[in-house]
């Protein structure tokens, strides 16, 4: 069977029989990677003649193993656009691999492109975003007023119904589906790497300095420093807040005092209260921020605030003991949860992207290209990083 001719230079090989191309197959005779064959048209072109277009995504095979498979290209529907991913930030999907978790819808962060739109809207092709977790109705009260994360309705359903095939959800993938509302412009100048930390590296961190109004006046308290919390801690620091931080870790009490904590006590110790005591004249912390999840760090902040200071609960966890009356009542506490941040003060957000390139570089310690997955997950289970990067396209 003879391959069809292409306006551009598309060689298939002897496996026209199974229909199938593939953006990363290696063609016979040395001929590159089809993916790097440049044409805007090419999933068009293979379609209409019938062939089905792949991407890779990264998946949990169980027993601690992981890598890439093979989906179709997702396309573009009413309001839900196709992005073509370049960076993926990695959060805690790796609990899962280490528990044996399998499974090939993974990541809710991404920075990429936007190859395909479906009508004309606010994002146009080209557009260079930051993908927004979840998804979210747009209409209800928490929609209408920035709050996407808190939406009373979600939208995966209507999604399904506004595109031909499976919703492309993961953003440890090559291309995903996404609603248009929920895509973020980054400004010119910002890397994809850098544009990426607007979601779980900086994002629940800075909407709780946002609540807290943070300043440098404020002696700030971070538990937990995983990449959340070290997060926090840069978020803190370019507000000009004195930063106290709280770790056992050896790693990230390092990396945290290189991007901006003053100290970083270990929540081991038996007198970690008196040592912020002593930090804080005997005052008390002015305001602190959770991301550990962990109860004896709730009680640590509760105990460590000052009379009418604030506490803020980022990282998700279970229940401690908290008393109305010696607790809140008489301290005069306040104490909040924070999910993510409200999408009106992205240009801020941004902002601080824009006037930290050093302290985020130094943030982002490790990448790899997405066909080494498992490496990357086994590097977050030893908590030697910062926060970890894929490349989808190396």
């Amino acid at each position: 069977m003879n391959a069809p001719e292409f306006d551009t230079k598309y060689i298939l090989t002897d496996c026209l029989c199974c229909a199938i191309l593939s953006h990363q197959y290696i063609l016979e005779g040395g001929v590159p990677f089809l993916s790097e064959i440049k044409s805007t048209s090419f999933a068009e072109d293979a379609e209409s003649l019938g062939f089905i277009v792949f991407m890779q995504v990264a998946a949990m095979f169980g027993d601690q193993k992981g890598g890439v498979v093979e989906k179709p290209d997702p396309r573009a529907g009413g309001d839900i656009v196709v992005v073509k991913i370049h960076a993926v930030p990695m959060c805690t999907e790796y609990k899962g691999f280490i528990h044996g978790g399998t499974g090939e819808h993974f990541g809710h962060e991404a920075a990429g492109e936007v190859v395909e739109v479906a009508q004309p809207g606010r994002i146009q092709v080209g557009d260079r975003v930051v993908v927004q977790p979840q998804n979210a109705c747009g209409e209800c009260q928490m929609c209408a007023i920035g709050e996407h994360i808190h939406c009373r309705r979600g939208r995966r359903s209507s999604i399904r119904d506004l595109i031909d095939g499976e919703v492309a959800s993961a953003t440890y993938a090559q291309y995903m589906h996404k609603m248009e509302d929920l895509l973020c412009l980054i400004p010119e100048g910002v890397s994809y790497e850098h544009g990426g930390m607007a979601c779980c590296g900086l994002g629940p961190t800075f909407g709780a300095m946002e609540q807290m109004q943070v300043n440098s006046l404020d002696t700030v308290m971070v538990t937990g420093l995983g990449p959340v919390g070290l997060g926090g801690i840069i978020n803190a620091h370019y507000r000009g807040a004195r930063v106290i931080g709280v770790e056992s870790h050896p790693y990230r009490a390092e990396l945290a005092k290189k991007l901006g904590a003053k100290v970083v006590l270990d929540p081991n110790d038996e007198d970690i209260l008196d040592q912020i005591r002593d930090l804080t004249d005997g005052v008390g912390i002015d305001k602190a921020v959770d991301c550990s999840g962990a109860s004896a760090a709730h009680r640590l902040m509760v105990d460590a605030a000052r009379s009418k200071g604030q506490v803020t609960f980022v990282g998700e966890g279970g229940e401690f003991p908290l008393a109305a009356s010696r607790d809140m009542i008489r301290k005069g506490l306040v104490l909040r949860g924070n999910w993510h941040y409200n999408l009106g003060v992205y240009p801020k957000l941004m902002q601080m992207i824009q006037n930290s390139p050093e302290q985020i570089d130094t943030f982002i310690t490790h990448t790899f290209p997405m066909r080494e997955v498992q490496k990357a997950w086994e590097l977050q289970a030893t908590g030697e990083c910062g926060k970890v990067v894929l490349y989808p396209w190396e």
